[in-house]
């Protein structure tokens, strides 16, 4: 991006990609929903533009937004899902020819992580190391008999050869790193706005724990689940997913 390297140059920078999925959850669709919440609460107001490890967001070699993949404008169009999951694919892969840029994407339910992983994956030439931090495994053939349940994405990833490993924790050999984070990790007091509450789930501080101790080459992430209709009248999940991703757009740009 010219304007990055206006500003001196970056080996890496996030991008803000939104996909506003929701079809595929199995029980509420919400998390369509949550691109724009999220947004909206990185910018608040009541907060300022600083990562805790001190990098400012305000800052395009940190930190750029390319809008929205128009999913229900897509569907709306007639393409059924296996169209609509090469078209996330292919923003994907668009918005990583953009030098330095690397693909941040805000969800969505969790199916969305197949298209993306998949694109960062052939973008990429080779699979990534995927460190899932999750309440649910996500890895069941068809949920339902929908091969893109947000129940099934990490069945398709691996089937097609797109991640050489899927971590819960990364150690030793990691090579590029893809965090894909679903707020359901978190117990419910720390994220209650999400369609599946799983008490006993890690804290807030145990997930920034990882994030920033792990030492692995983030190519891309996701932050996925968060489900807007399930929130607290003043927004609380959206400011802890928002967060999640300050920190994260922290960790991936360099």
């Amino acid at each position: 991006m010219d304007i990055v390297k206006g500003l001196g140059g970056a080996v890496a920078s996030s991008s803000l990609l939104g996909v506003p999925l929701g079809h595929n959850s199995s029980f509420l669709q919400g998390p369509a929903f949550a691109p724009p919440r999220i947004r909206e609460a990185i910018w608040c107001g009541s907060t300022n533009s600083t990562t805790e490890t001190g990098k400012d967001l305000k800052d395009l070699r940190v930190l750029n937004d390319v809008g929205d993949v128009p999913v229900q404008e897509i569907r709306d169009c007639g393409v059924d899902d296996d169209r609509l999951m090469k078209v996330i694919s292919e923003s994907v892969k668009i918005l990583m020819d953009e030098a330095p840029l690397r693909p941040l994407v805000l969800g969505g339910d969790h199916s969305i992580s197949f298209p993306v992983v998949r694109g960062v994956s052939e973008r990429l030439g080779g699979p990534v190391d995927i460190l899932h931090l999750d309440a649910h495994p996500d890895i069941y053939h068809a949920f339902e008999g929908n091969k893109y349940s947000h129940a099934s994405p990490f069945a398709r990833i691996m089937e097609g050869g797109y991640a050489r490993r899927l971590l819960q924790k990364l150690g030793e050999g990691v090579k590029g790193v893809y965090i894909s984070l679903d707020v359901d990790c978190l117990d419910p007091a720390f994220a209650p706005g999400v369609s599946h509450l799983e008490p006993g789930g890690l804290s807030f501080r145990d997930v920034l724990n990882i994030i920033h101790n792990l030492q692995g080459d983030v190519v891309a992430a996701d932050v996925v689940e968060f489900n807007p209709q399930r929130d607290t009248v003043d927004g609380m999940t959206a400011m802890v997913a928002a967060k999640l991703v300050r920190e994260l757009c922290a960790k991936m740009s360099k």
